[in-house]
């Protein structure tokens, strides 16, 4: 089912960590527990991949605080966790095992951590934690990349703006996520004809790559406040001239959002000096990696941050922009909130239970108001806290309802 399309923008395995039914390579002492289905309730298979670093901690997290929320709201999840990235390199040798590409696929929803760290830092390109990332995006076809970015009241002094600045920011960066330079060919290494070593990529977009994004991009600025900014480099790259081209051509379409061009060194400079202007950005797969990165420290932290990466069918795959942390891994000191936001995305997105996904949201707000804080937005006059008793304290949040 699309995930986008359809939302209109239990099995538990325990204690061991990844489980097949199907495959010896992931041999290990595990318990399947098998819980009555509860009748009246909707049912939803969802793939967890913890990853990395960080990734188990904050995951395990944002998965009771998903359940907590499903079973207030009716809901029943059966959650298979699978290996992915540098764990799935130390199991099985590469970073996405063809079992959990698999068990993606075939879920309603897919919710990871993080990937990567030191460790494999040095493996050859194929073998990288990274690019079972880039793997995975491909083979769901997930193409729109949502990653809202948003200055809570409570965290504007965490902020790296002046608070006049920042308060106020709430935009959405669509960021076309399956083409551009990191997946284009040719690419590669090689040898010039003065023999000296060549690194190269290529930067490449077709019409219906483009067409597809802009308009998952224009239907979101239609309901948020109706302004859309296109980021390119059109006046250098010919794969921009191309993509300014085709979203001004959609706006036709859409006669009720106002439609700006902006290049990608100004649109930088932008979202420092001015970032309320912006509503909702749409951008290629590299600029809209480096731009949602820097939005992040608008709004205190990257580890605020969520993200939805949704195509026209199949299910959708959630998570932080945050990295895998690996300096701070295992110290419970992770801040699983963009997680627990992810998980929200992932409600409201790809199953299209907006009643669950505001449940999670308003309780990490109430969190919030409590005065808890982790490291990462910590500032005198509140609780620091770690990241499991953040997510017990948004657990208790989501327990009690409180409307926010």
């Amino acid at each position: 089912m699309a995930a986008f399309l359809q939302t209109n923008i239990g099995l538990e395995i325990v204690p061991g960590r990844y489980s097949s039914l199907t495959d010896h390579k992931f041999r290990a002492p595990y318990r399947i527990r098998c819980a009555a289905a509860s009748p009246g309730r909707k049912r939803y298979n969802i793939t967890l991949l913890p990853g990395d670093g960080i990734g188990p901690e904050v995951i395990s997290v944002a998965k009771n605080v998903l359940q907590k929320a499903g079973f207030l709201q009716g809901l029943e999840f059966h959650f298979q966790e699978m290996p992915f990235g540098g764990a799935a390199l130390d199991l099985v040798g590469v970073p996405l095992p063809e079992e959990t590409s698999t068990a993606a696929k075939q879920s309603d929803a897919i919710l990871l951590g993080a990937i990567g760290g030191y460790k494999w830092d040095k493996n050859e390109k194929h073998l990288r934690p990274e690019m079972g990332l880039l793997n995975i995006r491909r083979d769901l076809n997930v193409f729109a990349n949502l990653r809202p970015a948003t200055v809570l009241p409570q965290l504007v002094d965490a902020s790296t703006l002046k608070k006049e600045v920042a308060q106020g920011v709430d935009m959405m960066i669509v960021r076309e996520l399956t083409g551009g330079i990191y997946f284009g060919e040719p690419r590669g290494i090689t040898i010039n004809e003065n023999g000296e070593e060549v690194g190269f990529n290529t930067e490449i977009y077709a019409a219906h790559e483009i067409d597809r994004i802009a308009r998952v991009a224009f239907e979101t600025a239609r309901k948020r406040r109706g302004k859309l900014c296109s980021v390119d480099k059109a006046n250098v790259l010919d794969a921009s001239i191309l993509w300014r081209k085709r979203v001004t051509a959609l706006a036709s379409e859409y006669p009720d959002v106002e439609l700006s061009h902006m290049y990608v060194d100004n649109a930088a400079m932008q979202l420092v000096r001015d970032p309320k202007q912006f509503d909702t950005i749409v951008t290629n797969n590299i600029f809209g990696d480096i731009l949602s990165d820097e939005a992040s420290m608008i709004t205190g932290s990257i580890g605020m941050l969520p993200s939805a990466s949704l195509g026209e069918s199949g299910p959708g795959l959630f998570e932080p922009i945050h990295g895998s942390a690996p300096d701070i891994a295992g110290q419970d000191k992770a801040n699983p909130l963009a997680t627990i936001l992810s998980a929200a995305m992932l409600l409201k997105y790809g199953l299209g239970e907006e009643k669950a996904a505001k449940m999670i949201e308003d309780a990490v707000v109430d969190a919030l108001n409590k005065g808890f804080r982790t490291g990462d937005i910590y500032s005198p006059g509140n609780k620091l806290v770690g990241c499991k008793e953040m997510g017990e304290e948004v657990l208790k949040s989501v327990d009690s309802k409180v409307p926010v």
